[in-house]
């Protein structure tokens, strides 16, 4: 990867969150080197360098730039995209200030909609509360199919033809959507619902700044099994 200009960048997370997953997005495309610190234990043994990066959620991911934390992944994202703007790799949010709000909205959406009721599916307790999380995660995915179709205008990615914010934002999400598929049996995009996010998601695990920093997803599995036991 590309140098960050002579700034230091530590990167605090474990490698299976998805979210951390949308921050090494980030930095890949922009072509930054960091420093991957990738053995935060947020169950039982959380360092003292994430407890003081991150006092009021105390979790990843977290980077730091130049001893300065910034915390949650979409604003760090943000972040990236600003403070490393004449980097190389292509600016991940637009110029005009109303096509940054439309994206910033449908950031949000991603995470409080589609990721939301998913986790609740993974981690529902009975039939009724996965198959209700279930409905709720469908019905989320198209909303976001129609909103891709709109934003992207037939090119493809959100981005247009190269990769924006949003393919960031949900490009996190890629291993998840293999991993249920393998681990539960569970297509969050296909065919029938999203045929344009199923071709998206594709497309972006394709690309070479994407293959370098996604998860392998039979280590997600394997990961999981061994969790469970």
């Amino acid at each position: 990867m590309a140098g960050g200009g002579g700034q230091e960048l530590k990167l605090l997370g474990t490698w299976t969150s998805p979210f951390v997953t949308r921050v090494k997005l980030a930095l890949s495309f922009k072509g930054l080197s960091y420093e991957n610190l990738e053995e935060e234990d947020l169950y039982h043994n959380k360092s003292e360098l994430l407890l003081r990066s991150n006092p009021v959620h105390r979790q990843v991911p977290v980077l730091i730039h130049n001893g300065n934390p910034i915390c949650e992944s979409q604003l760090i994202v943000q972040y990236i995209d600003e403070a490393f703007s004449s980097a190389n790799g292509p600016s991940l949010l637009a110029a005009e200030p109303y096509e940054r709000a439309v994206a910033r909205f449908w950031g949000a959406y991603i995470d409080d909609k589609l990721l939301a009721s998913a986790f609740q599916a993974g981690r529902a307790k009975t039939e009724e509360e996965k198959a209700e999380a279930l409905k709720r995660t469908f019905a989320a995915v198209e909303t976001l199919e129609a909103a891709f179709e709109g934003i992207s205008d037939g090119k493809p990615f959100f981005g247009g033809d190269s990769v924006g914010y949003l393919d960031i934002v949900l490009g996190g999400l890629v291993p998840m959507v293999y991993y249920g598929e393998a681990r539960h049996g569970i297509k969050l995009f296909d065919g029938t619902r999203s045929p344009l996010l199923e071709a998206w998601v594709e497309r972006f695990g394709a690309l070479d700044a994407a293959k370098a920093v996604l998860p392998d997803v039979h280590e997600l599995v394997e990961h999981s099994k061994m969790k469970r036991a």
